[in-house]
């Protein structure tokens, strides 16, 4: 199984952002990341697994550690619903970020995917050392 650590920041919301991802396949520990201006901490949030997912085999089974609900209650729940109402909220709103929901969402589909909530700033040592790369790739 692959484990997938992810984590954006932005500096300023909207401001200078970076995104950062661990991956862990078979013993190998892989970091990617990236920065945009004029982006928002949510959009960052959502660029990790997306850029993640991009880098690991299709069909692969994995393990995604995120501290945004955001992202976690977003892709595991409101998409449902997002989707049947033609990408509106509950208040007939546009849904935020839908083209980056909507590239989750297809990757989402090509893998078997447990999303797994965690603590930010907490004892997690590998969400604490994605957190530092993506504060370091909004920095950039």
């Amino acid at each position: 199984m692959i484990k997938i650590y992810t984590d954006g920041s932005c500096i300023g919301n909207p401001g200078k952002g970076g995104w950062a991802a661990i991956i862990l396949d078979k013993g190998k520990k892989t970091e990617i990341k990236g920065s945009k201006n004029d982006t928002t901490n949510n959009q960052m949030e959502l660029l990790a697994p997306i850029e993640a997912l991009k880098k690991i085999p299709k069909g692969s089974k994995v393990q995604i550690f995120t501290d945004s609900k955001y992202v976690k209650s977003g892709i595991t729940e409101w998409i449902l619903n997002w989707k049947k109402n033609g990408w509106k909220t509950a208040n007939k709103k546009e849904v935020s970020n839908k083209e980056l929901w909507k590239a989750l969402d297809l990757l989402n589909n090509e893998f078997e995917i447990n999303w797994n909530w965690v603590k930010a700033h907490s004892t997690d040592e590998l969400n604490n050392e994605v957190d530092l790369l993506a504060r370091n790739a909004a920095n950039l």
